[in-house]
């Protein structure tokens, strides 16, 4: 493409971001349905994310695209938060309307479509472990819980986030039994024996480190496994790998980035993107 002034710029906002693959995605998109844009990473630092917003501000940045740790630190920074978004309590997508910046969560519907796709996944009557209690953990939290989840634990590192977490939710949805957990106390309980289904939302594994293998090791052989990570070097992460290892179904959060990154195209262009090019751009 040719960039010239009335080229409409596009970002991705994160600590890391140089890993993300949205810019592959999202160029093709803007490429296929002839839209005159250009979509590109910010690397922005939690310190620096208020200046960073008055910055889309001041240069007009048409829409922006918002993954860790800033998902839930953005919405003070906003002038409207959509409703869905003010449910779940994190944003991860930005539409600048006139100087009004505008979040939306793209991530509760993405992780669905993904569970769907991917692993042929309902969450009705079933029992979930997550890993990780920020942004992406209260999306997959809420969408789970809506979707007819019978137990959701979620179990973190820091188990006070956990426990914020859990109880911010849990009365909205009664039928569902939530559990907050350290990551430790997982190993002696019968959570990981009883789960369908584990979910990666934190980022562990994004620098290529090996998960927990205790804890792959004490699921059951049908759990499936769901890891919101992804690499942008190989075709499978750490928990992916480990898990299939074991006999795990298993898969990487590709699909996921995906089904947010189309919904959040819709958002900022008022277009769906042609069907298969955001996969084709990743190879997927």
């Amino acid at each position: 493409m040719i960039v010239q002034g009335t080229t409409r710029v596009f970002a991705i906002l994160g600590d890391p971001v140089s890993h993300s693959l949205s810019p592959l995605m999202h160029n093709a998109a803007l490429s296929a349905v002839g839209i005159n844009g250009i979509y590109v990473p910010f690397h922005v630092v939690p310190e620096q994310l208020a200046a960073a917003v008055a910055g889309v501000r001041a240069l007009q940045i048409a829409g922006l695209s918002v993954t860790v740790p800033h998902k839930e630190r953005i919405i003070p920074l906003l002038d409207e938060i959509d409703p869905a978004a003010q449910r779940i309590g994190a944003v991860n997508t930005v539409v600048n309307r006139q100087g009004r910046l505008i979040g939306y969560n793209t991530d509760a519907p993405g992780f669905l479509q993904a569970l769907r796709d991917t692993l042929d996944f309902s969450p009705r009557h079933k029992e979930v472990v997550l890993i990780g209690a920020g942004g992406a953990a209260r999306a997959a939290l809420i969408a789970l819980a809506q979707a007819g989840a019978a137990a959701i634990v979620v179990a973190n590192r820091t188990p006070d986030r956990a426990v914020d977490l859990i109880e911010s939710c849990c009365k909205e949805f009664p039928d569902c039994q939530m559990v907050a957990s350290s990551l430790d106390a997982l190993h002696t309980s019968s959570f990981l024996s009883r789960a369908d289904l584990l979910v990666n939302t934190s980022a562990l594994g994004l620098a290529g480190e090996s998960f927990p293998p205790a804890l792959i090791a004490g699921l059951k052989p049908a759990a499936l496994i769901f890891d919101m990570v992804y690499s942008r070097t190989t075709t499978s992460t750490p928990l992916v790998s480990q898990g299939k290892s074991a006999g795990h179904r298993a898969a990487d959060g590709r699909s996921m980035l995906i089904a947010q990154g189309e919904a959040a195209f819709s958002l900022w262009t008022g277009l769906a993107p042609p069907v298969g090019v955001m996969k084709a751009a990743l190879n997927f």
